[in-house]
């Protein structure tokens, strides 16, 4: 590890996250990030937001050095897996909506009738991290799990996308949005009669879910199994590169502690924090409340209990088993839980934890 320099000072943090319910995201949007580090002199700038492609390619690579992300688990275990110097310093636990959903009338009212059915799987031909396709696949697997069923019990139909993910902003494409629905293809496929199921999650797959009028086949977000749950956005995790890490660990601190505090306000406003997550999804609370439940603002905090690592370890090996990572890597070893220690999160980091309880070794 390179010797700490506590009065090395980088003239600008770089920060991302995800469309996503996450204490980063009230963070950031109530401000106090800018104000946070602005005491050290220090600007904040996101990657998400940069006009430079070069720039927007690190919220899934993790490339840019004093930077750092919370949001999808596969990105960053993808990056790590491929030698990037990152640390996992939290995790947040955020239950959503799941589900494998088909049309009226196709004849799949339960899981087994999966069997020898066509399942939709989209490939994005041009993006480094083909994270929705191994979202996907994790949510079928689990799915078909439930019934002692596997993959090879039904047949797993790709979707080419050449459309890259990283896409700039203003492109007419988009209509004014700031980015592509996540199941545009998926849907097309279905509504076309080339597949017979797809997975959906998050608000987003609630909306699609009504609009097209689908049918349930299963659904396990609240599955009362965690690792049925877990998948991209369950849980999240909080990381940052090597020389925020190593260079000035007491940013990292900072940083914790104002994520902290917006788990902390969350709590006590659920009502605004429902308005954030709405916000922050470019959804309506009306569809956040379905997919996320009542308790959403309860369960923004962060945390590294056991059964929050042993998560993040158990999708790991998925993508390892399904050829999604190039190589190994020790969980255990990425996590650096000194920042996390440094400061009073143990409410926060309890609210995180007990959604994961029964991951913890028997």
């Amino acid at each position: 590890m390179t010797t700490s320099t506590p009065t090395e000072r980088p003239d600008v943090l770089w920060y991302t996250r995800c469309p996503v319910p996450s204490p980063l995201g009230i963070a950031a949007r109530q401000g106090w990030l800018a104000e946070a580090f602005a005491e050290e002199g220090i600007a904040i700038e996101s990657i998400i937001d940069s006009k430079e492609r070069s720039i927007r390619e690190s919220h899934f690579d993790h490339h840019l050095a004093w930077s750092f992300r919370q949001g999808g688990n596969i990105p960053p275990i993808w990056a790590r897996a491929n030698g990037r110097a990152t640390r996992l310093v939290a995790i947040t636990w955020t239950d959503e909506f799941q589900a494998i959903v088909t049309l009226p009338g196709r004849g799949i009212a339960s899981i087994e009738q999966l069997a020898g059915r066509r399942f939709a799987v989209p490939r994005r031909v041009n993006d480094l991290i083909d994270f929705h396709r191994a979202t996907a696949l994790k949510g079928v697997v689990s799915a078909l799990s439930l019934a002692n069923l596997t993959t090879k019990d039904l047949t797993l139909v790709d979707l080419p996308i050449e459309e890259s993910v990283i896409l700039a902003q203003g492109e007419p494409s988009l209509f004014g949005l700031r980015r592509r629905h996540p199941y545009f293809r998926e849907v097309e496929a279905l509504v076309r009669g080339e597949v017979d199921a797809i997975f959906v999650k998050g608000a987003e797959g609630i909306v699609v879910a009504n609009l097209i009028g689908a049918q349930v086949v299963a659904e396990f977000g609240n599955h009362p199994d965690p690792k049925i749950r877990i998948n991209n956005g369950t849980p999240r995790v909080l990381t940052v590169d090597a020389a925020l890490s190593e260079r000035r660990p007491d940013l990292v601190v900072r940083l914790l502690e104002v994520v902290a505090r917006a788990g902390r306000w969350a709590e006590d406003h659920p009502d605004e924090t429902l308005r954030f997550v709405a916000r922050e999804i470019s959804t309506s609370e009306e569809a956040v409340l379905a997919s996320n439940g009542p308790e959403v603002h309860n369960h923004l905090g962060i945390g590294l209990d056991a059964p929050l690592v042993e998560a993040i370890s158990h999708f790991k090996d998925f993508l390892l088993e399904w050829g999604f990572l190039p190589a190994d890597f020790d969980v255990g070893a990425w996590v650096d839980a000194a920042p996390l220690r440094a400061i009073d999160t143990r409410k926060p980091a309890q609210a995180a934890t007990t959604d994961a309880d029964a991951l913890a070794p028997a």
